[in-house]
């Protein structure tokens, strides 16, 4: 049996609505692989949304994103989703001083030289999303790390949710120097650009404490905006950046004729250091309570005219 006909016959022996870990195990054995890109963006989208993908006439936030990993192919995003890569982009876009120091980079585990490296930093890969390790000499678990990441080279991003930027990166691992601030973490301040203009950020807090993750969204007046997306929201809010009118110029500057694209932002004892540039947030397909938020948002998306 091929694996297209091994994957309908799970879909359709799954009582209900399609499951998103029964997608999930369909496409880490490789079985969605032959499914066009549109096809397989339909499905995904019916399968978190329990509704058709409209890409004719897209109307939300999450619609758009997908409408844009089919449509807005710049090859220029490839460079600046590949995490050692963008480096290069950021220095010569806004300045290097903003970026967090590199300590190396290597194609596999076995090539990296500890002996090279602080007593604290900070390990990642460079061709996809969330595989980091913070790394402490005097509880280094070499075995523990090799095995972390030989897994996480492996795993072409691309398959999971048609981000068409991550499907040719090179798999690397980047050694950065570890970096918190003030609250003993290290805050992210998402500012969310649309058409080159920032229309409101995200903060992620409390990400390694036992409250749990949470995600509050700002207007640009610093004001906590009422939706939350997968994550519940800090009601109180959190503190302003005290950069954050610079970090707002320097996004625009980053996101200049780019119909959608978040950058996003460090502050440590006052300076700002760059994370990341995300182009398809949660691949669209992270819903938004209430759900009218996902239309608003999708209406600050300005398409361009199709690539191909």
């Amino acid at each position: 049996m091929s694996a297209f006909k091994t994957f309908l016959k799970m879909l359709k022996n799954d009582p209900g609505a399609i499951s998103v870990a029964l997608l999930n195990r369909a496409i880490r054995s490789g079985m969605t692989n032959i499914i066009p890109d549109k096809a397989f963006l339909k499905l995904t989208y019916r399968i978190h949304f329990k509704e058709k993908l409209n890409l004719k006439a897209p109307e939300t936030f999450n619609q758009k994103l997908q409408w844009l990993k089919l449509y807005n192919r710049n090859p220029e995003y490839i460079t600046m989703v590949d995490k050692y890569e963008v480096r290069k982009y950021i220095s010569k876009s806004i300045g290097e001083e903003y970026l967090i120091p590199c300590l190396g980079v290597w194609e596999n585990p076995d090539e990296i030289n500890y002996d090279s490296l602080p007593d604290k930093f900070v390990l990642k890969c460079t061709h996809d999303s969330g595989s980091v390790m913070i790394c402490d000499k005097e509880s280094l678990d070499k075995i523990k790390i090799k095995k972390f990441f030989t897994k996480k080279l492996k795993k072409n991003m691309f398959w999971w949710g048609r981000e068409w930027p991550y499907k040719n990166l090179k798999p690397r691992i980047i050694a950065e120097e570890y970096m918190e601030d003030e609250s003993g973490e290290l805050r992210d301040y998402k500012l969310m650009c649309f058409n080159g203009k920032v229309k409101c950020a995200f903060v992620c807090s409390d990400r390694f404490s036992n409250k749990g993750l949470h995600v509050t969204f700002f207007d640009n007046n610093w004001n906590v905006m009422p939706f939350e997306r997968s994550f519940p929201s800090v009601k109180e809010g959190v503190a302003r950046p005290i950069n954050y009118n610079t970090m707002i110029q320097l996004a625009e500057q980053l996101a200049a004729s780019i119909p959608f694209v978040r950058v996003d932002f460090y502050e440590i004892n006052g300076k700002i250091y760059f994370g990341e540039l995300t182009f398809f947030p949660g691949n669209g397909t992270e819903a938004f309570q209430p759900k009218e938020w996902d239309y608003t948002l999708g209406q600050w998306i300005e398409l361009p005219p199709k690539d191909n």
